[in-house]
């Protein structure tokens, strides 16, 4: 299989989704398959506003087209709904050629969060992007409930995957602060509801793990914290496995891939009862889910690491990659698009009213 593989969400970024997409290219390269990454590192791009680590791609549609040329795909995937998988997604409907997409990230909740932009508008973006799209890949059940309950039709599941080798239990020796250690990973972003961890009155040490927008703010306001930086490969599995406890404060993450990590380290999780922690932990023995973070971290505590080990076993990259093509084989055909989708399209207009409606 020829798969073209569509994300602004790549390398040097570290995040989830960055994390997916990257293990999922080289499990399906090592199946045989063929994956060309269409990514803002082939094109000229400029920094993302509030978070300049996303680059977004300029001008794209020529480079795109001749891509699509050069090497005529079996598949297509869209994982972002940035410039290039706007292009993309242009591309493909004007030349009838059936494409599926990913609801990786809440970007509705992330652009209220800073520019306070309501909700339901958002979401009329997001379910005029989507709408062709013969497959919406999603994380979790609880994700699938929410976007059909919101209108996004022809969901289906696609599981994540976890590096068991990288991420194991080991000596907690990368970390010397006083315990217990409650560590967090992740952007320093106020999407990530952060500061609901760092004022929890909890013993030992709070670390913070990753950068972001709110890092310096967060550094001078909360001193006691231990902020250690970007960490990256084996430098983070270390940390992870030298924790005590790790707190997950979000909530508006569709999956949360640092809950596996921390899971395959032997370390249970604390996280409020939303989407992603619901589906990754549930009522499995190997974290606490509760309204009141603080209470749920210093019970988590209890919890046996091997418990978490043993756990996240069952989450393997072999498994995600088979959803993933499964989803792919089934829409992957030569017809064209339907007409109601090209009935969306004609104008491929982007008219707010428009999209209200919808």
């Amino acid at each position: 299989m020829r798969l073209i593989l569509v994300t602004d969400a790549w390398h040097p970024q570290v995040n989830g989704v960055v994390r997916t997409l990257s293990n999922l290219r080289d499990y399906l390269t090592g199946l045989g398959d063929e994956v060309v990454m269409l990514t803002p590192e082939l094109f000229i791009s400029v920094p993302c506003p509030t978070y300049p680590e996303i680059r977004l791609s300029l001008l794209p549609a020529r480079k795109i087209r001749k891509i699509f040329n050069d090497t005529p795909p079996d598949a297509v995937h869209i994982a972002t709904e940035g410039p290039l998988g706007y292009a993309t997604r242009r591309y493909c409907l004007k030349n009838d050629i059936p494409f599926t997409t990913a609801f990786h990230t809440r970007f509705a909740e992330y652009v209220h969060a800073r520019i306070r932009l309501p909700l339901r508008w958002g979401y009329a973006g997001l379910k005029w992007f989507h709408r062709p799209s013969r497959t919406i890949m999603v994380a979790t059940p609880s994700l699938e409930t929410d976007l059909e309950s919101r209108g996004f039709r022809h969901i289906r599941r696609w599981t994540r995957g976890i590096d068991t080798t990288l991420f194991h239990p080991r000596e907690k020796a990368a970390l010397v602060y006083q315990r217990p250690i409650f560590l967090y990973v992740g952007r320093v972003a106020v999407e990530k509801n952060i500061e609901d961890f760092l004022t929890l009155d909890l013993p030992g040490t709070k670390v913070v793990v990753g950068d972001g927008p709110m890092r310096k703010e967060l550094e001078r306001k909360y001193p006691a914290v231990a902020f250690l930086g970007l960490k990256e490969g084996e430098e983070l599995a270390r940390v992870y496995a030298s924790a005590d406890v790790f707190v997950f404060p979000s909530r508006t993450d569709t999956f949360g891939l640092v809950l596996l990590e921390a899971l395959a380290s032997g370390v249970p999780v604390a996280a409020y009862p939303v989407t992603g922690p619901l589906d990754v932990i549930g009522d499995h023995p190997v974290g606490v889910l509760d309204e009141d973070l603080e209470s749920a971290a210093k019970k988590a505590l209890e919890i046996d690491p091997a418990a978490c080990r043993d756990y996240s076993m069952n989450y393997s990259w072999a498994t995600s990659a088979a959803q993933f093509k499964d989803n792919l084989v089934i829409f992957t055909s030569t017809e064209n698009a339907s007409a109601a989708v090209q009935s969306d399209e004609k104008a491929g207009t982007l008219d707010p009213e428009y999209l209200l409606k919808k």
